[in-house]
């Protein structure tokens, strides 16, 4: 047996015992009356408990009556004062439900008012930042001048004085002390006269001769009318009614002609001198005393007749042109009868070959017909995209980027590129000058550092416009920039070859011979008109650089 199950028996043994003690006590009946006794002294004291309890449950019943009895006077009191207060909160609440709706409907009406009042503040600042932007505009038209934009100095009235490139000796105007002597040319006398001296000089023995002569001339000029006439006789054929006389030379068609002096005159002082019809004919009238009085119809078929008498030469011309490798051309308006034309001029760099060509409108149709057409070099010209239709390659002229860089400048106080790309390409222009006077060609690696330049500007220009959107009403600093970055091959060619002009100013010059008669007639009266006179200024402006004549003598010629 292990100890385990020794030490549960022996607990077994003493319960066992314990249990059978109880039973013997039981059945005595000793427990019984012992319980008894017991049960009787507890009831006792219960019952002493309960009726102090009883008592005390009357006493608490009776205090609880008056309590009751108070509360319920308090709380009548209470539930009446609540009543009271409660009817007023339901009035006051019906006040402010009132009070309240009547808010809620003009919170409506505010609303709406106010709706209305931002779409119309929208509107107002809408249209405010229009006319900003149409003030600004204004204002950078106001400010565009012959510096800054395309404008000739003569419509910019009161304009400052236009400076030049050279600087101020402080010398009076004319000849200086040290210089050569350039006086007027002498001409062959046609009358001589000796002056002889005072009667008191050839009387005074002292005084003797030197054998030195001073000689000055007094030149006069008159007008001498060269008139032939022509007489031939008149044979009839009294057999057969026929009439015959000799032919008279050719241009004699009329009873009185006016030859190729007389013409030469007219159509010069006329076309390209740019004086009106009615005052060549006042003028040729005046020199001769009233002898000559051509009509105006004469005066202005001479354009006709001398642009007929020229064809071959422009033809030539023409061709001429078509080999050139670098041509420069530009448009300029004309007026036909209060409605608007172009004038086209096709001219090589060295300004020796010039032709102008009168068109109706600009564009593709503008360019048929002159050489541009079919040519096949290196153009220079303004920013007209119809030229890039033709050519190989293009240069626009920096002249005009110039100006339309100093406008953004003044327009747009607020951007840099503007200042820094005009800055580079008057340093660009410098640069190609000097190449031109010492003879020499480009450096490659300076030509590219210009170009790197070049498109960091671009790339300055980009962040500007986006950190700052342009105005709507003044797109021109926005549209240069998209120009010269889109295409910088345009911009730098003058740079890469020698022969390519930087600028486009022969042909702007070539058509102001043109615009100066358009100034004088206002607006021509036909387009034939134009045409005329356009072919016959190209041949007056070869004349004047290739002829060996000068140019009364040639177009007198022309016209004989």
């Amino acid at each position: 047996m292990t100890n385990r199950e020794y030490h549960r028996m022996t607990y077994l043994q003493y319960q066992v015992k314990a249990l059978t003690r109880r039973v013997e006590a039981f059945e005595s009946g000793a427990v019984y009356t012992s319980m008894r006794e017991d049960y009787r002294k507890m009831l006792q004291a219960e019952e002493g408990t309960i009726r102090k309890l009883k008592h005390e449950v009357e006493s608490a019943h009776d205090e609880t009556r008056k309590v009751r009895k108070i509360w319920e006077q308090t709380n009548d009191d209470v539930i009446k004062d609540c009543n009271s207060q409660l009817a007023e909160k339901d009035r006051e609440l019906a006040r402010m439900q009132k009070r309240i709706y009547e808010l809620m409907d003009q919170r409506d009406e505010a609303k709406e008012k106010s709706v209305q009042l931002r779409h119309e503040l929208y509107e107002a600042q809408t249209r405010i930042e229009e006319l900003e932007g149409q003030n600004h505009a204004l204002h950078a038209q106001i400010n565009r001048d012959y510096e800054n934009s395309s404008k000739p100095s003569s419509q910019s009235p009161n304009h400052k004085k236009i400076q030049n490139n050279r600087e101020s000796t402080g010398r009076k105007p004319g000849g200086q002390k040290g210089h050569e002597h350039h006086g007027r040319q002498k001409q062959t006398p046609t009358e001589s006269h000796h002056i002889e001296a005072e009667q008191y000089i050839l009387d005074d023995p002292d005084f003797v001769k030197t054998g030195d002569t001073i000689t000055k001339q007094l030149i006069n000029i008159h007008i001498l009318i060269e008139t032939k006439q022509y007489t031939v006789d008149i044979y009839r054929n009294y057999k057969t009614g026929e009439w015959y006389h000799a032919p008279f030379p050719a241009g004699l068609v009329d009873d009185v002609n006016y030859g190729g002096t007389v013409k030469a005159f007219l159509y010069l002082l006329n076309h390209y001198c740019c004086v009106s019809i009615d005052k060549t004919i006042e003028f040729l009238s005046d020199l001769t005393g009233g002898k000559l009085h051509p009509s105006k119809g004469f005066v202005n078929g001479l354009g006709k007749e001398f642009a007929d008498k020229t064809d071959a030469d422009r033809k030539k011309l023409f061709a001429d042109l078509l080999l050139e490798p670098v041509l420069q051309t530009d448009f300029t308006n004309s007026r036909v009868n209060g409605k608007s034309a172009q004038v086209m001029v096709c001219a090589s760099p060295d300004g020796k070959k010039i032709q102008y060509y009168a068109r109706e409108h600009k564009g593709l149709e503008g360019i048929k017909d002159t050489p541009i057409e079919t040519y096949q070099g290196t153009m220079v010209h303004d920013h007209d995209k119809t030229f890039y239709n033709y050519g190989t390659d293009h240069q626009e002229c920096i002249e005009h980027v110039l100006r339309y860089l100093k406008d953004s400048m003044e327009n747009e106080p607020g951007r840099t590129w503007s200042t820094q790309m005009h800055t580079l390409l008057q340093e660009m222009i410098h640069y190609r000058n000097t190449l031109d006077e010492a003879g020499s060609e480009p450096d490659a690696a300076v030509v590219s550092k210009y170009e790197d330049r070049y498109r960091e500007i671009m790339q300055k220009a980009k962040d500007e416009y986006e950190y700052e959107p342009p105005v709507k009403y003044n797109m021109n600093g926005y549209n240069l920039y998209k120009r010269l970055n889109e295409d910088m091959g345009s911009y730098t060619l003058f740079l890469h070859d020698m022969r390519v002009p930087a600028t486009n100013n022969l042909s702007e010059r070539s058509l102001r011979k043109y615009k100066r008669k358009q100034a004088q007639v206002m607006s021509f009266r036909s387009f034939d008109s134009i045409a005329y006179f356009c072919q016959g200024l190209g041949t007056l402006v070869m004349m004047k650089e290739h002829g060996e004549k000068n140019v009364f003598d040639s177009v007198a010629e022309i016209f004989d």
